[in-house]
């Protein structure tokens, strides 16, 4: 039997989803690895494609970012930017709560060109054999023609799509199919190029964050206080790992374990083969909605407490925190020896990796509950005035 610990806290789940919702977002087959990578997915520098930057959402790039930064342009949206961006190829796609997904030039941050969705997009775009794949807050499922904006193929779930989109090879390795979980309680696959459905797993509530791709699996955490591990290639349950309360933010996977935090204030870090809790990080009161970035020794995520928390990713034990003036929601981003990422207080900051020292900021006076895409020398970011922001080298 389960002990009474685990089923009170589901049912303190049940109680907060029902009462405040589950808040926002954040190829192989086979099975989970028995022993722990010695290094997560790292994002190469001159892209970010998609929420965390790739299939593992580990939040960490190549990319190197100078030690202060200037603004280099900025650009008027409309409504909230709670999307994160994507870039590639010198394209940044960000949605807005206006009910747009748009395409603007990395180099000055004019407009390509403007998609207007259902609802509003709180979903972070996934670039993909050029197309958008992306979601609304009306059940809608899109992917566009990454060039021209116009519409390749549209789905619909029975709620809200609020997180980002992933990706994985098909089993025959010869096509792609895409990922996304919806409020309706179920993860969907896609096939990429045509919209057909390949699979769907429904759980036991709301899903609210992305889903991990990776080592033969994908991973989430629901609104029904569970870690869900399913095999990708067929989408079938491998097991079912209980968290202690609802989740509302997206797990990284890397090492075959999960990173992921929960709502009663706690952080956890997952072994999937053995279906267990490695160790579990908890400091004062405040829920964890930010998404963890994992280094090969580190893991730093951002709660409600208004601290980015920096831990050792063997251990769980606090290496540093770092304290903004707002509560922090953005899921930070690694960029080789530095930290950056938004807090609630209206600013951006960059934080040192090695002792949490603050190195730059840039207030924008309005919550900053987006989470950053950096590519070489520079960081874009989207606010909740509307606005989206693009920084670089400081001349």
């Amino acid at each position: 039997m389960r002990d009474s610990v685990s089923w009170v806290g589901r049912l303190l789940s049940v109680m907060l989803v029902v009462l405040t919702g589950c808040g926002r977002e954040g190829g192989a087959t086979g099975t989970v690895g028995d022993s722990p990578k010695p290094a997560p997915v790292v994002r190469r520098a001159l892209d970010w494609p998609m929420f965390r930057g790739n299939p593992a959402l580990t939040g960490v790039t190549e990319a190197s970012l100078p030690s202060a930064l200037s603004l280099k342009w900025s650009f008027k949206a409309g409504g909230q930017i709670l999307s994160s961006a994507a870039i590639v190829e010198d394209k940044v796609y960000v949605g807005s709560t206006e009910g747009t997904m748009l395409a603007l030039n990395m180099k000055d941050g004019s407009k390509l060109w403007q998609f207007k969705a259902g609802g509003p997009v709180e979903s972070s775009p996934l670039i993909l054999e050029g197309k958008v794949f992306f979601g609304d807050s009306n059940t809608n499922f899109y992917a566009l023609d990454a060039t021209t904006g116009s519409l390749v193929w549209h789905r619909g779930a029975d709620a809200e799509i609020k997180a980002g989109a992933n990706w994985m090879k098909s089993p025959d390795g010869k096509g792609t199919w895409v990922l996304a979980g919806s409020w309706d309680n179920k993860l969907y696959c896609w096939d990429a190029a045509t919209g057909r459905s390949n699979w769907v797993y429904e759980t036991g509530n709301r899903i609210n964050g992305a889903p991990a791709a990776g080592e033969g699996v994908t991973v989430f955490g629901g609104c029904d206080a569970l870690i869900h591990v399913v095999q990708l290639v067929d989408g079938k349950k491998v097991k079912e790992i209980e968290a202690g309360a609802y989740i509302a933010a997206t797990a990284a996977l890397t090492g075959g374990r999960a990173f992921v935090g929960h709502y009663e204030n706690e952080f956890l870090s997952v072994d999937l083969a053995k279906g267990e809790v490695v160790w579990r990080y908890r400091d004062r009161a405040f829920p964890f909605m930010s998404s963890p970035a994992v280094t090969a020794d580190r893991v730093l995520v951002g709660s409600r407490d208004k601290r980015l928390h920096c831990l050792d990713r063997a251990t769980g034990q606090a290496v540093w925190t770092f304290a903004t003036r707002g509560k922090v929601e953005s899921s930070p981003v690694v960029a080789g020896d530095k930290v950056v990422v938004g807090s609630d207080d209206g600013r951006v900051y960059l934080v040192a990796l090695g002792d949490g020292r603050e190195l730059w900021n840039y207030e924008i006076g309005q919550p900053v509950q987006a989470s950053p895409a950096v590519v070489d020398g520079h960081v874009v970011i989207g606010a909740d005035d509307g606005v989206v922001y693009c920084f670089a080298e400081k001349k």
